[in-house]
This record gives C-alpha cells, structure tokens and sequence, in this order.
C-alpha cells in the first residue's frame, strides 16, 4: 500500500504542479516563483512570502507536495473500503478531482493566511479541469493499476 500511495502522490503532485507553471503561465502570465510563493502564502501571509525570495517558493513546493500525499493518501485508504474507487477509476478520479478542488476552495484556503479572491469563473472552471485530470485521474489510475495485493483489504477482525 506504500508504494501505491508514493506512485499517486508523486503522480499527482508533479503533474499538478507542471500543469499550474503551464496553464496559469499561460493564461494569466503567472511565473512559477511567485505561483509557489502564493501556495506558501497559505501559512506566512502574502507579504512574508514574496518578501521571502527562493526560500519561500521552496515553502510553497513543500506545501503543493504535502496537499498532494494527504489527497493521495486519502484515495488510497478509501479504496480499501469503496471497491468503485478501484473498479471504476475514471468516474471515481473525475469525482475525485472535483472534490479536492472544492475542498481545497472552501476549507483550505478560508482557514489559510491569505483570503479567498472573488469569484471568478475563468478560474474556477480552470482550477476544476487541472484537478480533474492531474490530481483525480492519475492518483484514481494509479491506485486501479497497483496490484491487488498493494492494496490489501482490512482483516475482519
């Protein structure tokens, strides 16, 4: 099972990251420093982190990477009880990336040193698509590719 959730995390989480530096480069002229520096923003305020320089875009990578091992995480072990997350791997990562985006939305970000932005649904319809098929479907398709026995079910003790 370790294995399982190492390959969803690190699935996840590179290819998150990538498609962020990407699309939010892209679309709205985002360099990564200040992308990661926003993530770090989450726990030091957003002054501390653009006042931070290198150190706290590498604040913000620590962070992107350990939201990523709790989402992978969480998919791994619920796949130990809810047999559709492995039987039926897309509809579950699609859900799945849907659920940790508004997550991410509603509970994360209100409870973090920076302050939800208005609604904006360029963004929202952005954020939703990158979680669906960088955070969803590769931790869903790689938890459905491991081996039965990677991903053992509980004793009934």
């Amino acid at each position: 099972m370790r294995r399982t959730i190492v390959r969803a995390w690190l699935a996840c989480g590179v290819m998150d990251i990538t498609a962020a530096f990407v699309v939010y480069g892209a679309l709205f002229g985002v360099k990564p420093v200040p992308l990661l520096q926003g993530v770090a923003a989450g726990l030091i305020g957003i002054q501390a982190a653009r006042a931070g320089g290198m150190a706290t875009a590498a604040l913000g990578l620590a962070c992107h990477f350990t939201v990523a091992l709790g989402a992978a995480t969480t998919y791994v072990l619920a796949s130990r009880r809810i047999g559709f997350l492995v039987s039926r791997p897309v509809p579950a990562g699609i859900l799945y990336g849907i659920a940790v985006y508004f997550f991410m939305q509603r509970v994360v970000v209100p409870l973090s040193a920076i302050r939800p932005g208005p609604f904006n649904p360029k963004l929202t319809i952005t954020g939703i698509v990158i979680h669906i098929f960088c955070v969803g479907l590769p931790i869903s398709l790689t938890t459905a590719a491991q081996p039965r026995r990677a991903i053992a079910r509980p004793s009934p003790i």
